[in-house]
């Protein structure tokens, strides 16, 4: 090969070296692709938006911290194990429908017609599968159903009478409307028929809030999200609000995962779960700042209120909120869990 020929072979050589040392090096720093841990597993939840201070008992405000732990050390018991973020999700939110102190599963709210209609929603972020449910009436745990929805149908989302029946065909636990009653859900359902008669004098500060949630980061780096509700107190026609509705309310994927909980017709308009991965995914934006913009700007700018939880593949968490509280809290690879209810300092990883 003559001197000229050489430089060329050179030359062909020297840039394939730098196109595979691109390509590795491009393997390497993206977390989606690269099949390692982002971060240490992370667990974080909330219990509603909207609580205030003043409207709760000292006795109140107690058990609700209590529960939220409680879910929290479910959730981590999963993940210590090395179990999947949906696993973890899934047990924790269990915990929480079966507190009455959140507005989910025992401690729903009533429609107008003194019924419970529960929804809840499901997200892998490592798939993409969802499930959800929407307007059941005896499913004990909505977001247990909300998963089988997403293993074991072709669907995303079944509702009402459809929904109970699969529940039953998949041995999913059923129970008598009268086990989500209690009394201080049925007195705000009295109170709000009341002032729709003229006859209460004031209204309460946040009719439609009322949420439970949380999102997972496990050992392999995965993500996962759920969120479960009873909806708005006095609802009709089989309203529906944010929580169930994919993107909307529950949203997760290889970068992000977010629980939303607030007035759920905003969120919907917003897609505001979606929209704060978008920002992640496409701008690059901070976890933090993007859930921030979309909760605490874009949602208040268009009338509504609320807040949520973010959890990033990089185990940033993010907890914007606009109104008096929200329940909220996380569990990191120690087991202690952090919890706050009101504007409290709470220590993140």
């Amino acid at each position: 090969m003559g001197k000229r020929g050489g430089t060329w072979m050179a030359a062909w050589l020297a840039l394939g070296a730098m196109l595979a040392a691109g390509a590795q090096a491009g393997v390497q720093s993206d977390p989606v692709h690269d099949g390692a841990p982002a971060a240490a597993p992370l667990l974080v939840l909330h219990g509603g938006a909207g609580v205030e201070r003043g409207s709760l008992a000292a006795a109140e405000e107690a058990a609700a911290r209590q529960a939220l732990a409680r879910a929290l050390q479910a959730g981590h018991a999963v993940l210590r194990e090395g179990g999947a973020a949906l696993d973890a999700v899934t047990a924790a939110i269990a915990v929480l429908e079966d507190a009455p102190e959140f507005n989910a599963g025992r401690g729903a709210v009533f429609t107008h017609d003194g019924h419970n209609a529960l929804d809840a929603a499901v997200m892998d972020g490592a798939s993409g599968r969802a499930g959800a449910i929407a307007g059941v009436r005896r499913v004990r745990n909505p977001i247990r159903l909300a998963r089988a929805v997403m293993e074991a149908s072709p669907h995303v989302m079944l509702a009402g009478e459809g929904a109970e029946a699969f529940a039953a065909a998949r041995g999913i636990e059923l129970v008598d409307p009268s086990w989500f009653r209690t009394d201080k859900r049925w007195r705000q359902l009295q109170q709000a028929r009341a002032r729709e008669q003229g006859q209460a004098a004031t209204a309460p500060a946040h009719p439609y809030f009322g949420t439970v949630g949380a999102v997972a980061l496990d050992a392999r780096g995965g993500l996962a999200a759920g969120t479960s509700t009873g909806g708005m107190t006095n609802k009709r026609w089989g309203r529906i609000g944010d929580s169930p509705i994919i993107g909307a309310g529950t949203w997760a994927d290889a970068r992000c995962a977010v629980s939303g909980t607030g007035w759920g017709e905003y969120y919907i308009r917003a897609a505001a779960a979606h929209e704060i991965c978008a920002r992640v995914r496409l701008a690059g934006q901070p976890l933090v700042q993007a859930a921030a913009e979309v909760i605490n700007r874009d949602i208040p700018a268009a009338g509504g209120n609320g807040g949520a939880i973010a959890l990033g593949a990089d185990g940033s968490i993010a907890l914007p909120f606009n109104t008096g509280g929200m329940y909220r809290g996380w569990i990191g690879a120690d087991g202690v869990p952090h919890v706050a209810v009101f504007d409290e300092p709470l220590p993140l990883p």
